[in-house]
């Protein structure tokens, strides 16, 4: 299941970020903090990976990426919906 300590852990591997990844509250604005384009890629990659998920294309956006509490929720949806299927 997806944590926000899991997230913020990916993130802080993946999402090179000019601040530590542990100081991001779960709403704050990772676009804000530093995430650049080609990072949310990385991270969405790696995200796919610790999960075993694959995001439709409907989700690869800047909103789906743009706070670890978003990116819980999209995680824990597709997590359920990869388990259903």
């Amino acid at each position: 299941m997806a944590t926000a300590d899991t997230i913020r852990t990916i993130l802080a591997q993946h999402g090179k970020l000019p601040v530590d990844a542990a100081t991001l509250g779960e709403d704050s604005d990772l676009y804000a903090a530093g995430l650049s384009s080609f990072a949310s890629v990385q991270l969405m990659l790696a995200i796919e990976e610790e999960f075993d998920i694959e995001f439709p294309e409907n989700l690869l956006n800047r909103k789906t990426f743009s706070t670890i509490a978003t990116i819980v929720e999209v995680v824990t949806e597709l997590s359920k919906d990869q388990q259903a299927a």
